[in-house]
């Protein structure tokens, strides 16, 4: 017979460890994390903005949509403007979100991760992007679109922004 331990200060609760890939807040409850990844559709004159990985290296060198990781407390969106300072230096101005929500490859450490993607635009004023954490920078049209090694989590995405392009 397997014997149940119980929460000291809940006797009446039963209390199992937190399976793998869960934490524990500090009244034991089991949370499951799952980290928010936010992307931008940045277009401009019928092409989209893509952004070739330089880390890590299994990565390196495919492309994606900038963004990034929402951190704790922020939104959605303040975490896409944020990204996209930090990594192309301009402030985007969000549109609207495209597409459902899209879980990355199952990892080996780390929670498990989804990306949401925005349609963007680049305000007036705003300079030329520059890869200050990617390896380069492209402007895609429609009939380029298919021509760069897309990671898996962007790519559902492509549908639906291909009717904004230009050939």
């Amino acid at each position: 017979m397997t014997r149940r331990r119980t929460n000291p200060r809940y006797a009446c609760v039963a209390y199992r460890p937190p399976p793998p890939r869960r934490s524990t807040c500090r009244y034991r409850c089991s949370v499951t994390q799952t980290q928010i990844v936010v992307g931008a559709a940045i277009i401009r004159s019928g092409a989209l903005l893509a952004a070739q990985r330089s880390h890590p290296p299994p990565m390196r060198g495919r492309w994606e949509l900038p963004g990034g990781k929402v951190d704790p407390g922020e939104s959605d969106t303040d975490a896409l403007v944020r990204e996209c300072e930090e990594e192309l230096g301009v402030r985007i101005a969000p549109i609207r979100r495209i597409g459902g929500d899209v879980f990355f490859p199952a990892r080996s450490e780390g929670p498990e991760a989804l990306l949401r993607v925005w349609m963007a635009e680049l305000p007036d004023g705003q300079p030329e992007p520059r890869a200050l954490e990617h390896l380069s920078l492209r402007w895609l049209r429609a009939d380029t679109l298919a021509g760069v090694d897309w990671l898996p989590a962007d790519v559902p995405f492509l549908t639906e922004i291909r009717p904004h392009l230009r050939d």
